[in-house]
């Protein structure tokens, strides 16, 4: 199939995403032209054709995952999970020399346990090709040609093909040595969140390995975050269309804006993190619109205002109560100090000692990082920003 004889018929996608990012995701999906797009929890559902499922791979910042159902059906019981799944034709879906792996996600449903979902629902596939052609697929929990969702609400199941493959978070572009390091997707989400016009200088000055700076800059230049990556799900589906991704990948890249006219910085008192925020943000190709330097907060000169400073402070795993207190005391003292006029956020989950930076919030967002539960806290350093004991 040519890009000129494309399917574009509709169909029901579900883009995955985590918690308090939901409406920011339904904003990029109706911007890529998402008909009926529906907010829910930690996900959006949402309809278009083929393109558009590429479009949403290759586009949202802030999806986990994009999931395309293809069965919806009542299965009170694991007999009746196995029969429905078994009775699918997988053969449209699935070539025996090809791997699978199946994700099972439970809730409020009388099946207890999410891995044994998992495990009945590849145990009829099997069965299914093993009945019609005396032959199995394999398995291949790491890196599956193929990867399927299976959704269980009370006694309803829903199957997905998984377009994505690979979590959307994994752009290609960070080394996975770095130590902690912020999921690209939430970190997108927080710049998202901050309500930055791309237009004022951006400063993270405690950077890590650059994910924050990094996502604000290929925001900035509308840089599609999925034009890192070499492959998603889709590309092993029986109906992927070669020549169609291609012309999304070019139009894509038709809409790169040019070399930015203010300031992107990355600063962190660690040379080694230092080091390696510069060859993610080369390998995601805005290495030369940020500036990133060894510097701790307090001794940073930013860009004069207005910008946005954007900050992930440690959360104080490795420190004593008193010293992460004071260490957030600090954080508030450098603002004060140096980013008058700024915008100031600070993404933490410790929620005790953001209590010590002696400012008044004008914004709390209620986020999480991983299990964490987290506050992204806005702060307008405004000449003359009061101190408070109570934020």
């Amino acid at each position: 199939m040519t890009a000129s004889t494309k399917d574009t018929r509709r169909f029901r996608m579900i883009a995955k995403t985590l918690f308090g990012l939901e409406a920011i995701l339904a904003e990029e999906l109706t911007a890529l032209g998402a008909r009926d797009v529906k907010p829910m929890n930690r996900s959006v559902e949402f309809y278009g054709d083929r393109k558009l499922l590429y479009k949403a791979n290759l586009w949202c910042r802030t999806a986990t995952r994009i999931l395309k159902p293809i069965f919806n059906f009542r299965a009170a019981d694991e007999k009746a999970l196995y029969n429905k799944v078994f009775n699918i034709d997988w053969r449209n879906y699935l070539g025996l020399n090809q791997t699978f792996a199946i994700d099972a996600v439970i809730t409020e449903s009388g099946f207890d346990n999410s891995l044994y979902v998992a495990q009945k629902t590849k145990d009829a596939i099997a069965d299914h090709f093993r009945k019609k052609t005396g032959r199995r697929p394999s398995v291949d929990l790491k890196n599956p040609d193929i990867r399927l969702n299976a959704y269980i609400y009370r006694d309803d199941c829903t199957i997905a093909l998984d377009s994505s493959g690979e979590p959307l978070f994994k752009r290609g572009y960070r080394s996975q040595t770095g130590e902690a390091p912020l999921n690209e997707v939430l970190a997108a989400g927080i710049v998202l969140q901050s309500g930055w016009d791309k237009k004022s200088s951006f400063v993270d000055a405690m950077c890590g390995s650059g994910t924050i700076v990094i996502e604000a800059a290929l925001l900035a230049r509308n840089i599609a975050p999925g034009l890192t990556r070499d492959r998603f799900g889709f590309m092993n589906w029986p109906d992927f269309d070669r020549d169609l991704y291609k012309q999304v990948q070019h139009e894509a890249r038709k809409e790169i804006l040019p070399k930015l006219g203010f300031e992107m910085i990355g600063s962190d008192k660690a040379s080694k993190q230092v080091r390696e925020a510069v060859d993610n943000a080369r390998r995601a190709g805005v290495g030369r619109d940020i500036v990133f330097k060894q510097s701790a907060i307090d001794d940073l000169m930013p860009p004069s205002p207005p910008g946005v400073l954007v900050i992930n402070p440690p959360y104080g795993e490795r420190m004593s109560v008193d010293d992460i207190k004071e260490f957030y005391h600090s954080i508030g003292d450098a603002l004060k100090k140096s980013f008058t006029g700024y915008d100031a956020y600070i993404f933490t989950g410790n929620l005790d000692a953001a209590k010590h930076i002696g400012l008044r919030t004008s914004r709390r967002i209620e986020m999480y990082n991983g299990p964490i539960e987290c506050r992204l806290l806005k702060f307008e350093m405004y000449q003359g920003t009061r101190k408070t004991k109570d934020q």
